[in-house]
């Protein structure tokens, strides 16, 4: 049996001590001895005792069902005992006791004991009532739980959409216990006789208290109930909050409260507390398009429009392609149609059950508005970049972004500046932009009198290989310097983040959230104020130096793309734009408008807006569960990986410690699990470092297997054991938990490992001397003969207006590139030379992207360095966007660069 110590979270270790209960009983039940074996008594003594505190957060089994198992294991009931574990067991793991009340006594028979849940169809799981869970925090006698209990189970009807059971706990922290830890809570009330601290001392829950920021030792009793309700905003703000309360309105008023959903006031009004219950979690179970999208295919209509598909009828009179109405079934063609009225919406236009749609998703992701796109996020960040970047207008942009983002600035005239990632030449990747290098840039844009044509900073959170900056640092300092600078976050993997509350502090909705409400204090105005005293004449070494703190007048203008479909529950290309920004109804709405209707489809796809209505409605109800299972997922990989002695062999598992230079982990956490400590605390990284590792990115340097990236994830992974992933380098794998991963899924990748690792093993002790000596050569080239990874190089000077700032006019150098006549190729392997050019003096006439990494090394306009050459000859991938292997890299003629200076067009007025 694993300690206490093994595991990350306590739903794991509830998930376990409840199997481990099933083995100890049923062994008891069944032994020779008449009492049990001395050894599986004190076994089920101390399982009972390790379930007594986690069960008090949870309404099944039950307080009153769990202080039976006890009774019946003192009075030695063992039979009985096993039978009502049993079955507390497999309704825990199927789900059962959602759908039906779970018989616990022996006396009892279940009609359906023996029914397997996971059989159930889909079709007969819709038609069960949703249940949940009530939290209610009060500290109470025995006699007043039965009674609270009892007047709330009153209030249930049969015509309620769904169905609920309460759980009741004593004290501030005990409600925060609760919410991080039974994810089946969807409404919590507050009522007046509220305490301050827990009785529970298990570290595996009191561990959940270290996310809670602010200092509640100092709080009055009268204090504890507002607070709670504004503590709750902050961790689970998709909850619904009630504080039943008997101070004045008055008093209320004036209080935080968060996002407290209504005040009772001295009053036990249980049935209008029930209604307010099921109207809240009504509000954010309702899908608006996908149930109209539901109620327009049962309709009886005539088809006299575009779409011969729609309604099936091309696909039911076909002879040939009858395969494809039973592969998809009847529903998804009576839902096909062009058609925006009979109920329906219109993307381009929404007026109805998509606008409805959009701003449950604004409300659920923390927007002010939010805009879905059925063509991916790549679109998503052209219309947000063509809808505020003009002609001429500096984006700052890290190199090593997604290719739709160059593009883009193409597309929009910007002049770019690149920002250079620190490299992780070691594993062959970059990781993301410091802070440091963005204010100097910044700052250097400052100095040549060019900031008020800075626009917008472009940043990619997280990477693809889970490096996450610190968002709401990043944009304090700099709008301390541009104080109504753009931020485009682009957290295409990261929409599943809102809906884990250590995860959720590192995103731009709530960064942006923050930061405008703490701008208005007058804490803030006070801090900004002393340093401008201090920064004084400060040159811009100083300003570098210095946490910089922005303007109380400094606008908020955030804006998020997010590949809904890539972590969360939506079809393939389901996205969604979030916006936060001050100046968007001002400025911005009717330039995004347009911007949205250029890359808008007018045919969207309906089953793709229904995803991401669906998925919305998913996250708020459920997403917490999700994440938290994807993030436990994660940690297991990560530990057994770690602590392996034979994958350590030939894997090795790279943690915080190798993703992230020890001078942007100011927390000092090198990883999340060390075998000697078990497990660090993740809330103190991710509160204080520049840069996090998101958990759920495990990367595995594979370098010692002898096989390079690709191969492993090609011909080992997929060809031999169906495992899919996505990104490699040259000499790593990534390994990507998402809301679907299963313990068992997991399993089955360690053993994967394990047996590749035991499949080397055997082949080098039969290996000859002169193979040992080629694999050892091989895992030399693999893990220290690494091409460098270079650094963006510059802008020729015929795409650029000066000297004094790096930045240049990619478009200018893209649309150069479509006369033929202006370009040449130069052979990557030849005397570097084109046209008499040396190598230094040679411009790159279009994007080159290698895939790994996936982002340009070259754009066009750019000078090509030798560095660069040199990386792209010692690349041993076989897919290079825009390298023609017969020809060579794409290159500006001399000529064609001196007749474009020549024509005295500058970069600024393109």
């Amino acid at each position: 049996m694993q300690t206490m110590n093994d595991y990350y979270s306590a739903i794991q270790l509830r998930s376990d001590r409840w199997s481990d209960l099933r083995e100890a009983t049923d062994a008891l039940d069944t032994s020779n001895s008449a009492a049990g074996p001395d050894v599986l008594k004190e076994r089920v003594k101390d399982l009972l005792e390790s379930l007594a505190p986690i069960e008090t957060y949870w309404a099944f089994p039950g307080i009153a069902a769990f202080d039976h198992l006890r009774r019946q294991f003192e009075h030695h009931n063992y039979a009985d005992l096993a039978i009502v574990v049993q079955r507390i067991v497999r309704a825990l793991t199927s789900g059962a006791y959602r759908r039906r009340t779970i018989p616990l006594d022996s006396e009892t028979t279940d009609a359906e004991d023996l029914e397997d849940e996971a059989l159930l169809s889909p079709e007969a799981r819709a038609l069960t009532k949703p249940y949940f869970e009530v939290l209610i925090v009060d500290d109470v006698t025995d006699h007043q739980e039965r009674w609270l209990r009892s007047s709330m189970q009153r209030m249930r009807r049969q015509e309620d959409p769904f169905t609920y059971e309460p759980v009741i706990v004593s004290s501030v922290e005990d409600a925060l216990i609760a919410i991080l830890f039974n994810h089946n809570i969807q409404a919590v009330v507050v009522r007046p006789g509220v305490t301050l601290k827990s009785d529970n001392e298990m570290p595996i829950l009191t561990r959940y208290l270290s996310g809670t920021s602010r200092e509640i030792d100092t709080l009055q009793p009268a204090e504890y109930g507002p607070e709670l309700c504004r503590m709750i905003a902050n961790v689970r703000p998709e909850l619904d909050a009630y504080l039943v309360t008997d101070r004045s309105a008055e008093a209320i008023a004036v209080l935080d409260l968060g996002l407290c959903r209504r005040v009772f006031y001295n009053q036990e009004d249980f049935h209008e507390l029930h209604l307010n219950i099921m109207r809240g979690v009504q509000s954010r179970y309702k899908t608006p398009f996908f149930t109209a999208l539901k109620e327009f295919s049962k309709q009886p209509t005539g088809v006299f429009h575009a779409m011969p598909i729609s309604r099936g009828k091309s696909i039911a009179k076909s002879h040939w392609i009858q395969d494809m109405g039973a592969f998809y079934g009847p529903n998804i063609f009576l839902a096909e149609t062009s058609a925006t009225s009979g109920g329906l919406d219109s993307l381009l236009e929404p007026v109805g059950p998509i606008k409805k749609a959009q701003e449950n998703a604004a409300r659920a992701f923390g927007a002010k508005q939010t805009f879905f796109a059925t063509n991916g996020t790549s679109t998503c960040n052209k219309i947000v970049v063509q809808a505020l970047v003009r002609p001429g207008d500096i984006v700052l942009v890290d190199r090593d972004c997604h290719k739709s983002h160059h593009y883009g600035l193409v597309l929009a005239g910007a002049q770019v500046v690149y920002l250079d990632s620190y490299p992780l030449s070691e594993y062959s990747m970059y990781g993301a932009v410091p802070l440091r290098e963005i204010k100097h840039q910044l700052l250097q844009l400052k100095a040549a009198g060019k900031l008020d044509r800075v626009r917008m900073l472009l940043l990619t959170n997280c990477t693809f290989d889970g490096v996450v900056y610190n968002v709401e640092r990043v944009m304090e300092e700099c709008l301390a310097i541009k104080p109504n600078l753009v931020f485009l976050w682009d957290e295409a993997w990261f929409a599943f983040a809102r809906f884990g509350p250590i995860y959720r502090q590192r995103t731009a909705m709530n960064a942006a959230q923050v930061l405008r409400k703490r701008l208005k204090t007058a804490a803030h105005i006070d801090k900004y104020e002393s340093q401008q005293a201090e920064l004084a004449g400060a040159d811009d070494a100083a300003l570098l130096n210095t946490c910089l703190i922005p303007p109380p007048d400094a606008r908020v203008r955030v804006y998020s793309t997010q590949s809904t479909h890539k972590t969360l529950t939506a079809l393939r290309q389901g996205s969604m734009i979030h916006v936060r920004d001050q100046d968007f109804k001002g400025e911005v709405e009717q330039a995004f408008h347009e911007a949205y209707m250029t890359h808008t489809s007018t045919s969207p796809n309906y089953q793709i807006i229904a995803s991401l209505d669906v998925g919305r409605r998913q996250v708020e109800l459920e997403g917490f569960e999700f994440v938290q299972r994807q993030v436990e997922a994660a940690m297991t990989m990560r530990r057994t990986i770690s602590t392996h002695p034979l994958l350590n062999k030939y894997f090795k598992l790279l943690t915080a410690g190798d993703m992230i230079p020890e001078e942007y982990r100011e927390s000092g956490i090198k990883s999340y699990y060390d075998p000697e400590q078990g497990w660090n605390d993740i809330w103190e990284s991710w509160a204080l470092d520049e840069f996090a590792l998101d958990a759920t990115r495990v990367t595995i340097a594979v370098g010692g297997t002898g096989w390079d990236g690709d191969t492993f994830k090609t011909q080992i992974l997929m060809d031999k054991f169906g495992i899919q992933i996505n990104k490699t380098s040259r000499n790593t794998v990534l390994f990507m938990t998402n809301i679907g991963t299963t313990r068992s899924s997991v399993a089955y990748l360690i053993e994967v490992l394990i047996q590749i690792a035991q499949e080397l093993d055997d082949r080098m002790n039969d290996a000859s001397k002169m193979e040992k000596i080629g694999f050892e050569r091989r895992i030399k080239q693999l893990t220290k003969e690494l091409p460098p990874l270079p650094d963006f190089s510059r802008f020729d000077d015929a795409f650029r207006a000066d000297h004094a700032t790096p930045e240049g006019d990619m478009r200018a150098a893209f649309f150069l590139s479509y006369n033929e006549n202006n370009c040449d190729y130069l052979d990557l392997y030849g005397d570097e030379t084109v046209g008499g050019q040396e190598n230094n003096g040679l411009v790159s006439a279009s994007f080159i992207i290698p895939y790994p990494p996936g982002f340009p090394i070259l754009v066009p306009g750019q000078v090509i360095s030798k560095e660069i050459l040199e990386f792209m000859r010692a690349l041993d991938v076989s897919e290079i966007h825009g390298y023609r292997p017969d020809l060579g890299l794409r290159v500006f003629t001399k000529e064609a660069l001196e007749d474009h200076i020549n024509k005295g067009k500058p970069p600024s007025a393109t």
